[in-house]
């Protein structure tokens, strides 16, 4: 039966766990775009932009805060950065108001959800009072609530991962703070992007659990494990994509030319010199600024190879994936999908080296990040076995 089958607030449960669903694809997209256009870092302060909740429209304006002597104001950007914290603030209130719903009948649900959002909220103010390490341990504290509410829930219903999920959207607003703070340091840069997926893929699978259209196949347990073997593989390419743009090393291998010396050789070899150790070196510090990247080629070489070599294992096991679920007639449509999202994926790949990452197609390559995503999750969220 429908976990939240009528009457009363949960009658439209599914509907809004769907736009949540929805909402934050289109906020990684954005966020995607606002990466991939350099506009990370520019507002310098955070949460407002300049000290205005807006942007400033002139450099008067930004000249009149102190955040002016970190970075002079580039209006084409600015907007971009503080649209992407609006839709990000847009996206909490909906995932808590959804969290406030699946757990109004645990005992003390609503107390302990609204007590950890309080402490989130009493954090941003702490941070621009320049009391920064007082307002990371109270939001710390608001955390943990959620998590511990979340372990102690059962899977009877939504609660549990309607918590988690509000827990996982706290926890982006703290990298998107250390995002701007920390320089666009990239183990934040790319924790900030699995952290959006992450989010994505709890709502996908809350959002079909509400509308219940379970797909029963006899074989259903073995193909949900070889899906999260998919989940995993796919998370991993993830990963790796956001470290690649966190360095800049989307064109280590050269870009601009339909030869093969960028792809799939990498300037003009198999396999140049590369330096594997210094490129996945997870924590270089405070004080750096990483626009633009710091690493050396031989660095940046290696981060684009792991995530050439990885792309090979994760196309061919989802397109093997895929072939193993059109064998049950009902999953074809699916698989099709599927298969033909992962070419696309791999078209996309190659045409940001071959046309030197324009912007266009690289917020494409992360909008297939999604979609895949989105399948996996859709086949793990509604596949049952016959009672």
């Amino acid at each position: 039966m429908n976990l939240f089958a009528r009457p009363a607030l949960f009658r439209h449960f599914h509907r809004m766990a769907w736009l949540a669903t929805l909402f934050t694809a289109s906020t990684i997209m954005f966020g995607s775009f606002v990466r991939l256009s350099d506009a990370g870092l520019s507002c310098p302060d955070w949460p407002t932009c300049y000290g205005r909740v807006t942007w400033p429209q002139t450099s008067d304006e930004a000249n009149a805060h102190v955040a002016s002597k970190i970075r002079p104001l580039e209006s084409h950007k600015a907007w971009r950065e503080q649209v992407h914290r609006f839709l990000a603030g847009g996206l909490g209130v909906e995932i808590l108001v959804l969290s406030l719903l699946a757990a109004r009948r645990r005992r003390l649900g609503i107390a302990q959800i609204v007590t950890a959002s309080v402490l989130v909220a009493l954090s941003i103010p702490l941070y621009m009072s320049g009391l920064h390490d007082a307002a990371v341990a109270v939001a710390l504290v608001g955390e943990i609530i959620l998590l511990a509410a979340a372990l102690r829930w059962s899977n009877s219903d939504l609660a549990r991962v309607a918590v988690l999920t509000l827990a996982v959207v706290n926890f982006q607003a703290l990298l998107g703070m250390w995002t701007v703070t920390l320089l666009l340091k990239p183990i934040v840069v790319m924790g900030h992007l699995l952290g959006g997926m992450l989010m994505f893929a709890l709502l996908a699978w809350m959002a079909w659990r509400a509308t219940h259209l379970p797909i029963t196949l006899a074989d259903a347990s073995r193909l949900k494990w070889l899906l999260r073997l998919g989940v995993v593989i796919l998370g991993v390419q993830i990963a790796l994509g956001g470290w690649v743009s966190a360095n800049y090393a989307a064109l280590a291998c050269g870009g601009g030319s339909w030869s093969a010396d960028n792809f799939p050789r990498c300037v003009s070899q198999w396999w140049p010199p590369h330096d594997f150790g210094e490129g996945f070196t997870l924590w270089r510090g405070i004080g750096v600024d990483y626009e633009g990247g710091v690493l050396d080629g031989a660095a940046r070489i290696a981060i684009q190879m792991a995530h050439r070599l990885w792309a090979v294992v994760a196309a061919f096991y989802l397109w093997w994936l895929a072939w193993r679920l059109s064998r049950s007639p009902s999953m074809r449509g699916w698989a099709v999908a599927l298969a033909l999202l992962v070419a696309v994926q791999v078209l996309l790949g190659v045409f940001n080296v071959k046309l030197a990452l324009p912007l266009a197609v690289s917020v494409m390559h992360n909008a297939g990040a999604v979609a895949l995503l989105f399948v996996l999750v859709s086949l793990l969220a509604r596949l049952r076995a016959p009672e």
